[in-house]
């Protein structure tokens, strides 16, 4: 895990099947700097190599998600002599490695959502599997109120929202409730604050009683289908499903069905 100073960037919490990577940086509203995207990608590539886990929740602790990038350390690069180019390259392509890896990830993310969801941080929300938000949450792309237009947050939020819907938010910056982002799609459903926790929780126990090999074939399925035209995804998910069939522990869940027993898949 990546420290700054004392500080763990990343915190991981294990509960059973459940990984929780909790984004420790509250002083500055857990803003995606050099470190913490590294420290997030780390976590990621761990994650992902531990075949105990079957869901992944990203939370965060203070009182924002993720306010986007550390403005702060960026605008400390332009004193370089190239104006802060390469930095601000490195910075653009760690973060959408980030996001990548977590549609790459085999098990589902939950973002558990309190505070501020802005620009990056809103990206990294539109980026998840699901979302769950607390009602007081607010989300927005709000980079063009200051003169910078949140391109890479754009490609997650365009996934996620209708066309004309996202383009307002990147257009205006104006920010949403934890309502109208149900609304739009951008999270699964908005809570009060001291049901957060409860609801993520209960969300991800429900995704990880599922048989996690059958889970991980349908999110990567899921993914790659949305690439492609009708008849190539209608091809491709039937060869999927023939892979699904195919694995051990679907034909004991489907002998367990028909006999109304439970599975007896691997714990």
């Amino acid at each position: 895990m990546t420290t700054e100073g004392k500080m763990t960037l990343v915190i991981r919490e294990d509960r059973g099947a459940i990984a929780r990577l909790v984004l420790n940086r509250p002083d500055k509203l857990n803003a995606l700097s050099k470190a913490m995207l590294g420290a997030l990608q780390a976590s990621l590539d761990e994650v992902a190599a531990d075949p105990a886990i079957r869901v992944v929740v990203l939370s965060a602790l203070g009182r924002a998600f993720c306010a986007g990038h550390d403005l702060a350390e960026m605008t400390a690069a332009r004193a370089e002599d190239d104006g802060g180019a390469a930095r601000f390259e490195e910075l653009f392509t760690a973060c959408a490695e980030v996001m990548q890896a977590i549609v790459a990830l085999p098990q589902p993310v939950i973002a558990e959502v309190q505070g501020l969801a802005t620009a990056a941080g809103c990206q990294l929300v539109a980026t998840c599997d699901l979302a769950i938000a607390a009602d007081t949450a607010r989300f927005g792309v709000n980079g063009v109120n200051i003169g910078l237009f949140c391109s890479t947050p754009m490609v997650a939020l365009s996934r996620n929202l209708p066309r004309k819907k996202a383009f307002e938010l990147l257009t205006t910056g104006a920010f949403v409730s934890a309502d109208r982002a149900v609304d739009l799609g951008l999270v699964n459903r908005a809570v009060p604050d001291a049901e957060l926790r409860r609801e993520t929780d209960e969300l991800a126990d429900a995704i990880a009683g599922k048989l996690g090999s059958a889970v991980r074939i349908g999110k990567r399925a899921f993914y790659e289908q949305l690439e492609m035209p009708l008849a190539q995804a209608y091809a491709f998910t039937g060869q999927v499903m023939v892979e699904n069939m195919l694995h051990p522990d679907t034909a004991e869940g489907i002998g367990a069905f028909l006999e109304k027993r439970k599975p007896d898949w691997p714990q």
